[in-house]
């Protein structure tokens, strides 16, 4: 082939190439919009908007926790030009100091901030927002936002409803994905344990940002925008007027009270005490030093979290065991002599009473030289082979009323107690070297058994319903909102249904037999509702013993069962049996007519018996 011939086809060649690319570059540039976006998202910020959070409401559909509006002022440093720093201070309402202060710390963290915004001012009043607001353009980098906070109508229950707050490096940590710098969570009660349901989902404006980092305009006029999602609000079984009520008859003392309807497991109440004033979480932040250095502990949610000796209400357990067992009948009498005496001088001590008593008799008079018989029959019943098999099987009748373990309430932080076996002493005494006297205190709910007041309370509702629970809970099923279906289902004792009849006789005369017949709660009586309950007095190593009541009511078709417990408050009658009656009675009643002996529980204060140390 010729010279000429070799140039032509080089040149046909150089030709085509040159096409082909070109081709190529039409394609990416005007045909094709993939490369154009990927350059427009170089330039591109995103703003968040924060979803509403769900509301949270009592059974009755009444509001405990809303939403209102706050405002706060954001600056993004790396757009942040010269600006009057006086000028500024002056619309915020703060110190010239203040402003130069955190932008010299944005300055620092300059490399983990990159182009976000952080938050410089929170919670500023709405006339500081608004006047800032009409001079913002004389300040770039700054913007206001806003937001939703928490608003509380009512002052109820400010334990169990919790608090909301700015995450913090580790719980971003521990929630890889979902949260960054300047989001909020729940972190305790309800707000926690709900958190994915009330949170909702975040959303966000795009804008495009010019070569100054400036922002020009939406991105895409806003189609590819992401609007926030609604956090489900949630429906709770707290009756607040009860809640409200049970917060001012245990205001100035240390314990709590839970009530709950037998026929669901729903908590209508639950009260720790003292507990944390809801204007407080309002603005947890501002008052979270005062709260942990209190030294009552009011963020302590004793309900839940206290493990206590249950004293003369657990003597029910034991009865009911001797039922079952058969090493008791309710016609069996026992004697009392101002106690239970056994070994060489030992006692376990009791009021003065008559003598000798049958079952019914004995709860009705609280008597715990009865129970020391129960106790010592049921650990020394030959149908085992030795005490410790019997403590053993004993362990697993209690635990069977839900003593011993948490029980699967929806309430975060709950705790298991302690129901000792044969182990405990194994340990304590060595194998073989103890026997149904050497833990005789238990008969009487002393010694090494430890309940919550849910624990107390469970109880209660477990023997109304005579002889099932439904595990306690605290939510509701409601639209966009499921709730466990272990919480709708029975759970029945080891202890045949049967038997339950036989002690809430003895429960009724305790509450309706008057002073002058015997009966330890007489103090609790309410015309013409039937009350069935069960005082204890609970011995307390740090101060004077701990009052104890648990009841429900009516005797048929129950509504309520409660459980009430004062620390240092004496005698189950003096304070607890009251307290818990009064919640019957208003729950019942709608409202109370024995104002004399509410005022009396209102105006008590306890705290100084009390040891904080």
């Amino acid at each position: 082939m010729s010279a000429d011939g070799r140039h032509i086809r080089l040149f046909i060649g150089l030709g085509i190439a040159v096409l082909l690319l070109l081709g190529k570059i039409f394609s990416i540039q005007i045909l094709q919009d993939r490369y154009k976006e990927d350059a427009d998202r170089n330039s591109t910020i995103y703003e968040t908007i924060y979803p509403t959070r769900g509301v949270i409401y009592d059974r009755n559909g009444q509001i405990l926790v809303g939403n209102k509006v706050a405002y706060d002022i954001l600056v993004s440093p790396r757009e942040v030009q010269a600006f009057d720093t006086l000028a500024l201070a002056t619309v915020l309402d703060v110190d010239p100091s203040f402003i130069r202060a955190r932008l010299q710390e944005y300055e620092r963290r300059s490399a983990s901030i990159g182009f976000q915004s952080v938050t410089m001012l929170r919670t500023v009043p709405a006339e500081t927002y608004m006047r800032f607001d009409e001079v913002k353009y004389r300040f770039p980098g700054f913007k206001g936002q806003v937001r939703g906070i928490r608003d509380y109508p009512v002052n109820a229950g400010g334990n169990l409803l919790g608090y909301v707050s700015e995450v913090n490096q580790d719980y971003i940590d521990r929630h890889p994905g979902e949260y960054r710098s300047g989001d909020y969570a729940g972190m305790t009660g309800i707000e926690a344990a709900r958190e994915e349901d009330l949170r909702g989902e975040k959303g966000y404006h795009i804008y495009l940002r010019n070569s100054r980092n400036q922002i020009e305009q939406p991105y895409k006029d806003g189609a590819e925008d992401k609007e926030a999602v609604p956090g489900h609000d949630i429906v709770t079984t707290i009756d607040a007027q009860l809640q409200q009520y049970g917060q001012e008859l245990m205001q100035n003392k240390v314990g709590s009270i839970v009530a709950i309807e037998p026929s669901t497991g729903e908590i209508l109440a639950l009260v720790s005490s003292p507990g944390i004033d809801v204007e407080q979480l309002a603005d947890i932040g501002k008052h979270y030093n005062e709260i942990v250095s209190n030294p009552y502990k009011p963020m302590y949610n004793r309900a839940v979290q206290a493990s206590y000796p249950p004293g003369s209400v657990f003597k029910l357990v034991n009865g009911l065991i001797g039922l079952q067992e058969g090493t008791l009948k309710p016609s069996y009498t026992y004697p009392c002599s101002q106690g239970y005496h056994f070994g060489a001088g030992h006692k376990l001590g009791c009021h003065s009473h008559k003598s000798p008593i049958n079952m019914e008799e004995s709860i009705m008079m609280s008597c715990n030289a009865y129970y020391c018989y129960v106790l010592k029959n049921i650990l020394d019943n030959k149908k085992y082979p030795n005490v410790a098999e019997a403590l053993d099987s004993w362990h697993e009748y209690v635990e069977s009323f839900g003593f011993g373990r948490k029980l699967g309430s929806d309430f975060p932080a709950e705790l298991a107690g302690s129901i000792p076996t044969s182990r405990t002493y194994n340990r304590a005494y060595g194998r073989g070297r103890w026997n149904s006297t050497t833990v005789i205190s238990l008969s009487i709910g002393q010694g090494e058994i430890l309940a919550t007041p849910m624990h107390l309370a469970n109880l209660c509702a477990t023997i109304a319903n005579r002889g099932h629970y439904y595990i306690p809970h605290i939510v509701k099923a409601s639209e966009g909102v499921e709730i466990d279906p272990r919480f709708t289902q029975k759970q029945y004792t080891k202890v045949d249904t049967v038997h339950f009849t036989k002690l809430i006789r003895g429960m009724w005369r305790a509450v309706n037999s008057g002073a002058g017949m015997g009966g330890t709660a007489w103090v609790a009586h309410i015309d013409s509702l039937d009350v069935c309950g069960k005082t204890g007095t609970a011995q307390n190593p740090r101060g004077a013993d701990n009052s104890v009541f648990i009841c429900f009511a009516p005797m048929d078709n129950p509504k309520i069962a409660i459980a009430a417990y004062v620390e240092n408050g004496g005698f189950g009658a003096t304070y607890a049996a009251p307290i818990a009656s009064l919640m019957v009675e208003k729950y019942l009643k709608g409202q109370v007519k024995r104002t004399a002996l509410e005022e009396q529980m209102k105006s008590r204060d306890l705290m100084s018996r009390v040891k904080t140390d």
